[in-house]
């Protein structure tokens, strides 16, 4: 059976100018290391010129590429993935796109035409999660592959939080869909309830000025929060070592790479039950699950962690446990196989 060796990959590469490490970019590298070459598009910033950038590579490696990736979201990169996919079927290109974004399954609906040309006419479509496997199979597609994200779990050093405080860990993108308001809301209300040393920080980069709502929230009310920007995954796993709770406060989920982290590291996770992460998460076993944009949820979970310590630990330990099949070279091997196929 003939290897693919030559891969076009197509996604948003924008980690350079700020915004956060895309599947692009950490994927492309791994898949080099196992003897593939892999051409990728593109880090041009403007949107219309990024598109036409895009459209311009599947052109240019039309001959070259035996199979284009293409990273594929909800929003407006899914007309992206519709465009690059039409383009590869003009040229007989086999195509994959992978599927991110916990909000693909409203896309699926309203946009079903679209989606079936997509999809439908798809190699096979990568899945990194069950819950998207599942919405997937439910809408009639059969050409599915579950392929979870994946981190290199001997980079994330482990580390019992045996006497966690209420110091408050947050990593996302700033962006009206993952709700970073509610993380200030959360502690605002543990201060009230008595918790003086509560801080939170929060990682991440700016993506439709949400950040300086949260700022600007932070100073009217005095809360301590610390805001870093984006940070490279090695300056955020050492600001990780200061705080004792990660919290995801998302409105919609697929299976966030943060929240693999942050379970590997030993943090005990507070999410809201969304999209994917009940796949993740088994509520009180390996995190705890909360309903969205619930801060007394959040803060009476927070209580249950730090009022609970040696309960906190075993559920700690059972979620590095659970995340183990994320590594890379686990992962590696389901990957190998598809684009072998």
């Amino acid at each position: 059976m003939k290897r693919k060796r030559n891969l076009l990959y197509i996604g948003n590469k924008l980690a350079a100018k700020g915004s956060t490490l895309s599947t692009i970019e950490s994927l492309s590298r791994k898949l080099q290391e196992e003897g593939f070459t892999v051409t990728s598009a593109s880090a041009v910033v403007s949107k219309p010129l990024r598109m036409i950038h895009m459209l311009y590579s599947v052109w240019k490696y039309r001959k070259w590429a035996d199979l284009v990736l293409i990273d594929t979201y909800s929003t407006l990169n899914f007309q992206y993935a519709v465009w690059v996919a039409t383009v590869c079927r003009w040229f007989t290109i086999a195509y994959i796109p992978i599927l991110h974004g916990g909000n693909l399954p409203t896309r699926l609906q309203k946009s079903k035409k679209q989606s079936r040309k997509l999809f439908g006419n798809a190699t096979t479509n990568v899945a990194p999660s069950n819950y998207l496997l599942e919405v997937f199979k439910e809408e009639g597609y059969s050409n599915l592959t579950y392929i979870p994200n994946t981190i290199e779990i001997e980079k994330y050093p482990f580390s019992l939080r045996e006497h966690p405080k209420p110091k408050l860990l947050w990593v996302r993108s700033f962006a009206e869909l993952y709700n970073p308001m509610l993380a200030l809301r959360i502690l605002e209300h543990l201060i009230q309830d008595g918790y003086m040393e509560a801080e939170l920080c929060m990682i991440g980069p700016d993506k439709d000025g949400s950040m300086a709502q949260c700022k600007a929230y932070a100073i009217q009310k005095n809360l301590p929060v610390r805001f870093t920007g984006g940070l490279i995954r090695e300056e955020w796993l050492q600001q990780s070592k200061g705080y004792d709770i990660f919290i995801n406060t998302t409105h919609v989920d697929n299976t966030p790479v943060s929240v693999i982290e942050a379970m590997a590291l030993g943090l005990p996770v507070i999410s809201t039950n969304v999209g994917g992460i009940p796949y993740l998460l088994t509520q009180d076993d390996t995190g705890i699950l909360v309903p969205p944009n619930s801060i007394e949820n959040f803060v009476a979970a927070i209580k249950q962690i730090l009022q609970n310590p040696d309960k906190t630990t075993a559920m700690t330990i059972k979620a590095r446990n659970s995340v183990e099949k994320f590594d890379w070279k686990e992962v590696k091997k389901h990957w190998i196989s598809t684009l072998q196929k």
